[in-house]
């Protein structure tokens, strides 16, 4: 039988142990290489849970197969020693300077009679009583990203945290809006050998100021009085930024395929989805702001009148509200239109926005129309690659950030890519406002020359879906 010190020996115990529950890996992998200089110990269970989990195509059983290939690397490392902790330094490029430890023989502890030792959270809670006793002077962290193993944790007495690192930011409040408001005194500021010169119909100002420092590439910002400003950040540098004015989408001559902007931030998110320049685009925004609608909108006008992209693809996360209705039937296309029910209400709005058609021509329109829209599932989304699509990822805040990654880099030349959602509304299971790839992607972009964001700040659905929203 292995001696008993695995991890109670170690000299710096002001490192901490963490023990990683099986939800951790199957959530990210690289979690293995996410502490530092703290130690991981991981639970025979968490290796048996992770076995389990490691069949079919999902994302969970590819993230715990890729976690059990982090962990062959690891330990097939011909100088690693199981009692002493095998250093996570090598296989992480010095990110991780921190031992592993692997449960090498059996642990029979006394918990609560209550807690049922055939569980898989009560034996890797047994450990953790274990750990507690044999390292008295260590701090020894459970992580989970289970609320209710967390919980039964923290009542037997033992420090449990949800997993970070994952996190994009800790307070969602801090997201990057894409919109900012100039105070009044702004100009008085900013204004001081202000160039100002006009090109193709918009009128530029180059400015200099505290402030600039702060803004980001096409970054909107607005000054609202007797002269309302709306602009586009166009150029930043040190204390200087060029400012662009944008086109007026709330004027009906301006309208996109008969939509108009009903509101500022609706103008602002018609700016970035007309703008050629701009090959990604991001809308954050409550239900009924207008998210699909001004994109469908643009999409069509930029397909079918500018020619600039070939056709319309739009994808979303089959992530079911409720209960699941089970297998469906037909093509991918078919197996797809449940899903799409904001698709079809957004273009039935659509075709109705010409008055003049009359009926065969609207009928004429919508074949057209849907000749030209193209619904895929994200299943068969890797080893794609579009070319002059305007592609369209809806509710992109069930995704995470590895499928963001995998699905934003599909982008071939000429390819547009728009992720929407509403990060209050998360169906996936372990994914968070933080930690959402909605949320990763929109830190990440911000400030890209290509790139841009608006959060859509009102519904304009109706009076009662407003009311709803607000007292609901």
């Amino acid at each position: 039988m292995a001696k008993k010190r695995s991890t109670a020996d170690k000299p710096a115990a002001l490192t901490k142990l963490f023990v990683l529950d099986t939800n951790v890996l199957m959530h990210d992998p690289s979690s293995l290489f996410r502490f530092e200089e703290h130690d991981i110990y991981l639970p025979m269970m968490t290796l048996e849970e992770l076995d389990n989990n490691k069949k079919g195509m999902t994302e969970v059983a590819r993230n715990a197969r890729q976690a059990s290939r982090f962990l062959d690397q690891i330990v097939s490392d011909p100088l690693a020693n199981m009692e002493q902790g095998i250093s996570l330094a090598a296989q992480s490029n010095n990110a991780a300077t921190g031992s592993l430890f692997l449960q090498t023989y059996a642990i029979h502890t006394d918990l609560p009679t209550a807690l049922p030792s055939y569980k898989g959270d009560n034996v890797i809670l047994g450990v953790m009583l274990h750990l507690k006793r044999e390292s008295p002077k260590r701090q020894v962290i459970l992580v989970s990203k289970d609320i209710n193993m967390r919980i039964k944790a923290r009542a037997l007495g033992f420090t449990a945290e949800d997993y970070f690192n994952d996190k994009v930011l800790e307070d969602t409040d801090m997201l990057y809006t894409g919109v900012r408001s100039l105070l009044t005194d702004f100009w008085d500021k900013h204004g001081k050998g202000m160039e100002s010169w006009q090109e193709n119909g918009r009128t530029y100002y180059r400015i200099k100021g505290p402030l600039c420092r702060e803004m980001l590439v096409n970054e909107f910002v607005y000054q609202e009085g007797a002269q309302p400003l709306y602009a586009l950040v166009r150029e930043q540098a040190g204390t200087g930024a060029v400012l662009e004015t944008i086109k007026d989408y709330t004027h009906a001559k301006n309208n996109v395929w008969g939509v108009t902007a009903r509101n500022r931030e609706q103008n602002f998110a018609l700016n970035l989805l007309m703008n050629p320049n701009i090959d990604f685009v991001t809308l954050l925004g409550q239900a009924g702001s207008g998210k699909t609608l001004l994109t469908l909108a643009a999409g069509l006008t930029q397909v079918l009148e500018d020619k600039l992209y070939t056709e319309i693809i739009m994808t979303r996360v089959t992530v079911p509200v409720g209960e699941d209705i089970g297998f469906l039937p037909g093509t991918e296309e078919e197996k797809m239109t449940p899903w799409m029910g904001a698709l079809e209400d957004n273009l039935d709005v659509l075709n109705k926005t010409d008055d003049t058609a009359g009926e065969w021509g609207r009928a004429a329109t919508q074949d057209l129309i849907r000749s030209r829209i193209k619904i895929k599932s994200l299943n068969f989304m890797r080893g794609r690659t579009f070319l002059n699509k305007f592609l369209i990822i809806d509710e992109a805040q069930n995704l995470t950030p590895k499928q963001m990654k995998t699905l934003i880099t599909r982008a071939g030349p000429g390819t547009k890519v728009v992720c929407l959602g509403n990060i209050a509304q998360i169906d996936t299971p372990y994914l968070t406002e933080g930690s959402s790839g909605l949320t990763y992607v929109v830190d990440r972009f911000k400030g890209w020359v290509h790139g841009g964001h608006v959060t859509l700040m009102r519904g304009e659905r109706s009076r009662l879906a407003d009311h709803a929203a607000e007292v609901l």
